[in-house]
């Protein structure tokens, strides 16, 4: 069992920066590969980004490219999500998300343990 706990999410000015940081527990972490799924009500849960389990493979959804930072400290059980030029369009609800030994990142369905959500709203 897997228990994540996200922080970092609040308030900010278009144009503007966050970073949220997506805690583990357990020592297996370095096991998992780790993603973000962004959600807003009604719709469906958008993957954002993930890193593998390997750090081999780092993968962003194309809205967020070059925007977003993925990373991770296998020693401290922590994924990141560096997001800089924030847009409105970037509100919604952050999750991170642990998969074991995933070779595929952008599916919900693939990962095996979610946190319980960070809200990020980014004012115009």
């Amino acid at each position: 069992q897997v228990q994540l706990v996200e922080s970092g999410g609040g308030l900010v000015q278009a144009g503007g920066s966050l970073r949220l940081s997506c805690a583990a527990s357990g020592r297996t972490f370095s096991r998992y590969t780790m993603g973000w799924f962004r959600q807003v009500p009604g719709k469906e849960r958008e993957f954002v980004a993930a890193k593998s389990w390997s750090g081999a493979a780092t993968v962003y959804t194309d809205s967020v490219k070059g925007r977003f930072t993925i990373s991770r400290d296998n020693a401290k059980n922590t994924v990141y999500l560096q997001m800089n030029s924030l847009k409105p369009e970037d509100t919604a609800v952050y999750y991170c998300a642990a998969g074991l030994y995933r070779r595929t990142y952008s599916s919900a369905g693939e990962y095996d343990y979610w946190g319980q959500g960070t809200q990020v709203t980014v004012s115009s």
